[in-house]
């Protein structure tokens, strides 16, 4: 049946890449940053920067409550997570180590 008005055609295109050694040619270089993502990323440090600059004041304006959940908030990204340090009864303690 050859139905030119029929919508359950189905187009089958195979891949055809001009380049099918897998190496690269063109294009950045391996490494080397996306130009906007740079600028953006510029951008962003000097507005973070000038928030920065003014946050004790900031912090003094929320109530104590307040104050205390913000400083919990960002206390992981000044500080470095501790890992936990465990012991077994049936492991020996080496106190020399430390």
């Amino acid at each position: 049946m050859n139905d030119m008005h029929s919508k359950n055609r189905t187009i089958i295109v195979k891949n055809r890449m001009a380049n099918t050694t897998g190496l690269k040619y063109g294009g950045r270089q391996k490494g080397t940053p996306n130009r906007l993502t740079k600028e953006l990323r510029t951008i962003l440090k000097e507005a973070l920067h000038k928030e920065l600059e003014s946050i004790g004041e900031l912090l003094e304006q929320l109530e104590p409550k307040e104050r205390l959940e913000v400083l919990i908030k960002l206390m992981p990204f000044v500080f470095p997570r501790m890992n936990k340090v465990s012991h077994s009864m049936d492991e020996p303690v080496n106190f020399s180590d430390w």
